[in-house]
C-alpha cells in the first residue's frame, strides 16, 4: 500500500514552516531576521523543508555518547537532500544513572517532544534516541504532534570479552553478581568485568529494552530498513544516519505523518516482532502507550493471542546465546521477519516509502544459529505471556523464554517485602525463612508506589540460597525489570499494591501458584480472609505535593494501560499555533 504524496509538486507554500517565513508581515520579518542574526541566509532556510533533529545526547547518558558525532551525519544527509537541519536538544533519559528510574520521566520527554515539534517551524523531524525510554517517549510525542517524523536509533554497543568469555551487558552483570554473592568470583575478577563489559558507545548489546524497542520501531515502519540492529560505532551506522537525514527531507515534502504509519495492523506487526525476538517485557507497556497515542485500543490479551502463534527465532541473550552484533551479522531484523510473512501485515507502509513486505523481500539469513528457522525455533511460542488471576485481576507478564522451565508450573509459600528498602535490608539475612520453593513478593514498586515503575522486578535471590546453588526462583512484583534481566519473574502486577490491589494484602506464608501454560497466577486465600485484610488495609499517603512528581501521581495510568497520562491518551486534535 503506497503512501499518498500530499505535495507532489514540492510546493514550498504547502510546507508547514511557510506559515512562519513566507508572509510579508511584521511577525514573519522578525522570524526571518532572527535566523539571519545567527548567520543564516534566505538560501539556507527559505522554500525548503526545515528538519528538526531531536537529539537526546547527554554527558550522563552512556548509551548516547556518540550522538555528538552522529548528529553531524544526520545533518549531512539533510543538506544533501536540500533541507535545512536544526538541532533541538530534548531531555535525555539515561537508564544507568537516573533515579529512581527513567520510566518516571518517559511521559515528560513525550510531552516535551510533542510541544517542541508543534510550536516550532518544523516540517519534519529526526528523532535520535536509543536508551530504553527515549524510544517510546520520542515516538509518543511524534505520534501526538503528527508531524512527519523518522526515528534514528543509537544502535547497540559492540560485544565485550572478559578472558575467554563473551559478555553481554546487563545479563552477564546479574550472572556474575550472583556468582560473586555465592563466593565463586573474587574482587579482582569482578573489577575486570566492570572495566570491560561496556565496550563502546551504544545501547546494551543484549536483547534488552533498547534493542527490543529499536526492532519494534523498524517493524512498526518508523525507521529505515536495517537501522535497528546496526552497531553504534561501525561505519554503516554513520551511513544510516545520513540516509535518515535524506529521507527526513523527503517526508517533509511528501507530508508522510506518523498517523499514516502507526495503525492497528502495524501495531500487530510490532507485537509479532517483539515475540519473535524474545523481546523485553517493557515493550508491552510502551506499545500500549504508543497505540493509545494513535487512538487505538490495545488490551493485554492481544499480546497473548499473538504470542501463542509466533515462535522465538532470535537466539539472543537473555533468552538465548548470542548478542546484537551477532544478530546484525546474521542478517538482522529483516532476515528474521522474512520467515514470518504469513504472520505479518506485509502491506503496511513504512517511513522508507516501501511496504513492510517490500522492505524485507530480499533479506537473507546468514547464520541460522543466531536467526533460527521456524523448524528449529528457540521456543515454539512467543517469549512473553500474560497471566491473570485473583492476584492480578488486570493482568501481569512473564518472560517465559528467560525463565527456568521447571518453574513455569510452581506452587510455594510467599516471602513478602513491603518495599524495596525492606527487601534490601532483609534478603541476605541468614535468618530469613526462605527456601528454593518460596515465592518472593515485593510490593510498593509500581507506577505510584515506587514511584515511577522502576526496574526492580528481577528480585535478588537470597545469598544463602545462591551458596546452595539456587539460580532462579519464582518472584512477583508490581515493578518492571530490565530487558537484559532473566529468571522466573512475574512483573507488572495490576492493579498495583499502592492502590490496594491484591498484592497489597499478601502475607508471608500465603500459598501462591503459577501455571504459565494455563496463563494463571492464583493466590490461595479465601475470599472471606481477603475481605478481612482489605478492611484493615490503609491507603498510603500522597508523597508528592509539587512539580512534575505531583502531576505524575495524579494522572499516570496503570501498567495494563501503558502508564501514560490520562490527559494524553487518544489521538491528539493536532492543534497548530494560531497566533502569528
Amino acid at each position: 500500500m503506497a503512501l499518498s504524496n500530499r505535495n507532489p509538486e514540492k510546493d514550498p507554500a504547502l510546507l508547514r514552516s511557510s506559515r512562519w517565513f513566507a508572509p510579508d508581515d511584521l511577525r514573519s520579518f522578525g522570524h526571518r531576521a532572527r535566523l539571519k542574526g545567527m548567520g543564516w541566509d534566505d538560501l539556507d532556510f527559505r522554500d525548503k523543508p526545515i528538519v528538526a533533529i531531536l537529539n537526546t545526547w547527554s554527558d550522563l547518558n552512556t548509551c548516547h555518547s556518540h550522538f555528538k558525532e552522529r548528529v553531524e551525519d544526520v545533518k549531512r544527509g539533510i543538506l544533501q537532500a536540500g533541507g535545512f537541519p536544526v538541532e533541538v536538544p530534548v531531555m535525555s533519559l539515561g537508564e544507568m544513572l537516573m533515579k529512581p528510574t527513567t520510566m518516571l520521566y518517559r511521559n515528560l520527554l513525550a510531552m516535551e517532544a510533542e510541544e517542541v515539534l508543534r510550536c516550532h517551524p518544523i516540517d519534519a523531524a529526526v528523532l535520535m534516541g536509543g536508551c530504553d525510554k527515549t524510544v517510546p517517549a520520542l515516538l509518543m510525542g511524534a505520534i501526538s504532534a503528527d508531524i512527519p517524523s523518522i526515528f534514528m536509533p543509537a544502535g547497540p554497543m559492540l560485544k565485550a570479552r572478559w578472558k575467554t568469555e563473551t559478555l553481554g551487558s546487563g545479563s552477564d552483570v546479574w550472572k556474575y553478581w550472583a556468582e560473586r554473592c555465592a563466593g565463586n568470583l573474587c574482587d579482582g575478577d569482578w573489577k575486570q568485568i566492570e572495566n570491560c563489559i561496556g565496550r563502546s558507545a551504544g545501547t546494551c548489546m543484549t536483547m534488552g529494552t533498547a534493542s527490543t524497542m529499536a526492532c519494534i520501531t523498524e517493524a512498526l515502519g518508523m525507521s529505515l530498513p536495517g537501522a535497528a540492529c546496526t552497531p553504534a560505532v561501525v561505519a554503516q551506522h554513520s551511513r544510516v544516519a545520513a540516509a535518515t537525514g535524506r529521507r527526513a527531507v523527503e517526508i517533509g515534502w511528501e507530508q508522510v505523518r506518523p498517523s499514516d504509519i502507526v495503525t492497528q495492523k502495524s501495531i500487530d506487526n510490532a507485537i509479532v516482532t517483539d515475540m519473535a525476538i524474545g523481546g523485553s517485557t517493557n515493550a508491552i507497556v510502551h506499545l500500549i502507550a504508543l497505540a493509545g497515542r494513535a487512538g487505538l485500543r490495545l488490551p493485554l490479551d492481544r499480546f497473548d493471542e499473538i504470542s501463542a502463534r509466533v515462535p522465538v527465532l532470535a537466539d539472543i541473550r537473555p533468552g538465548g546465546r548470542f548478542l546484537m552484533e551477532d544478530f546484525y551479522d546474521a542478517g538482522g531484523l529483516a532476515a528474521l521477519l522474512a520467515q514470518l510473512t504469513d504472520l505479518l501485515h506485509t502491506d503496511c507502509p513504512t517511513i522508507a516509502g516501501l511496504t513492510l513486505g517490500e522492505q524485507i523481500a530480499d533479506s537473507e539469513v546468514i547464520n541460522a544459529e543466531v536467526i533460527r528457522s521456524r523448524q528449529n525455533p528457540v521456543s515454539a511460542s512467543g517469549g512473553t505471556c500474560v497471566l491473570k488471576g485473583n492476584l492480578a485481576p488486570d493482568g501481569c507478564v512473564l518472560k517465559t523464554v528467560a525463565a527456568d522451565p521447571k518453574l513455569l508450573r510452581h506452587k510455594g509459600p510467599a516471602v513478602v517485602f513491603d518495599d524495596y528498602p525492606h527487601m534490601k535490608s532483609m534478603i541476605d539475612d541468614p535468618e530469613l525463612e526462605v527456601t528454593a520453593d518460596s515465592v518472593i513478593v515485593l510490593r510498593s514498586a509500581g507506577p505510584l508506589g515506587a514511584p515511577g515503575f522502576p526496574e526492580w522486578g528481577m528480585l535478588p535471590i537470597p545469598k544463602k540460597l545462591l551458596q546452595q546453588g539456587v539460580r532462579d526462583m519464582v518472584r512477583i512484583s508490581d515493578a518492571r525489570m530490565s530487558g537484559t534481566s532473566y529468571g522466573t519473574c512475574i512483573l507488572h502486577v495490576s492493579p498495583e499494591s499502592h492502590l490496594g490491589g491484591p498484592l497489597a494484602l499478601v502475607q508471608t506464608g500465603d500459598m501462591i501458584e503459577l501455571d504459565a501454560e494455563k496463563r494463571t497466577l492464583h493466590w490461595h486465600v479465601s475470599e472471606a480472609e481477603v475481605e478481612r485484610r482489605r478492611a484493615e488495609w490503609r491507603k498510603p499517603p500522597v508523597r508528592w505535593s509539587r512539580g512534575y512528581h505531583a502531576l505524575f501521581a495524579k494522572h499516570v495510568g496503570q501498567a495494563h494501560e501503558g502508564c501514560d497520562f490520562d490527559f494524553l491518551t487518544d489521538r491528539s486534535p493536532g492543534q497548530e499555533p494560531d497566533i502569528f
